[in-house]
């Protein structure tokens, strides 16, 4: 079944709220996703300082990246450790963790088990930021673990989380790594965020990457996609997974359902809409 929710601030005197926005948000999906649950935060100065890179981890520590890299500064959130130094750097001196994110101004946390407990562990109300994306997952396609978690971050700053089953990502996995593309996971949404990033590398921008996902993926989904610049949802064909966007002057918000979105301040005067089948809804900031 799987929750997703997301929130695009247009008004920075919100962005102090931020985290504790999401964290709210979240709590009212965990019954669409209770087994594990992950969220994209960018902007906030602490996880990730302006003009720093950051690399978010699994599979290591806060000790053992301090042990690995000497003044390198670290921060534990539940499974995931993130990082301020470059993805070369953790590369080289910690090859066994992996990346699942990385990018000035961005940062990624996910974890096993309740999604409001992650929330907690990851110290999410405490976060500010402009923009953020937030999942809960009922896994079917793959094993429930960190790396199977959503968001799926394989790009700079990039990130995806789906609701939904992908029909054919066992064919368009091959495809991809036939291309030279590797996978840290055999979850259906790991194949939709690649070939997203895929598309993004060769240059093309993000409502045609969408669009040829359209185009290629098979099944029932419901995506919401962000960039460091760019908030967008798109839906198959079907449009059977649920989603609701929520837009006032100052916030852009999707939910898979909308007490989701009851939480946010201002929800009463928002123009409220059901995305239209595959067509591709971006905001900018």
């Amino acid at each position: 079944m799987c929750g997703i929710v997301g929130l695009h601030l247009r008004d920075p005197s919100l962005e102090p709220r931020l985290g504790a926005l999401l964290s709210a948000m979240l709590g009212q999906v965990v019954e669409r996703g209770p087994d594990s649950a992950g969220v994209a935060v960018y902007g906030d100065p602490r996880l990730s300082p302006p003009g720093q890179a950051v690399v978010s981890l699994l599979g290591t520590s806060k000790t053992e990246v301090e042990a690995a890299l000497p003044g390198v500064v670290a921060l534990d959130a539940d499974a995931t450790t993130v990082v301020h130094a470059g993805a070369d750097q953790i590369a080289a001196a910690l090859p066994e963790a992996t990346v699942i994110g990385s990018g000035e101004g961005f940062a990624v946390l996910k974890g096993t088990g309740n999604p409001v407990e992650l929330a907690d562990a990851f110290g999410l109300a405490g976060v500010s930021g402009w923009q953020g994306v937030g999942h809960t997952r009922m896994a079917t396609e793959s094993a429930v673990t960190p790396e199977g978690a959503h968001p799926f971050s394989v790009g700079p700053g990039q990130c995806l989380v789906h609701n939904g089953s992908f029909a054919n990502h066992a064919t368009i996995r091959r495809e991809l790594r036939a291309q030279g593309v590797e996978f840290d996971s055999e979850n259906d949404s790991e194949v939709g965020a690649r070939f997203v990033a895929h598309q993004l590398e060769q240059g093309t921008d993000l409502e045609k990457a969408l669009r040829l996902l359209c185009e290629r993926f098979d099944g029932f989904y419901t995506l919401l996609v962000s960039t460091g610049d760019s908030f967008a949802v798109v839906r198959d064909a079907i449009a059977c997974k649920p989603a609701l966007v929520a837009e006032t002057d100052a916030w852009v918000a999707m939910a898979s359902e909308y007490r989701a979105l009851d939480v946010l301040p201002g929800i009463e005067s928002a123009r409220i809409f059901e995305p239209e089948p595959e067509e591709v809804y971006i905001w900018r900031r």
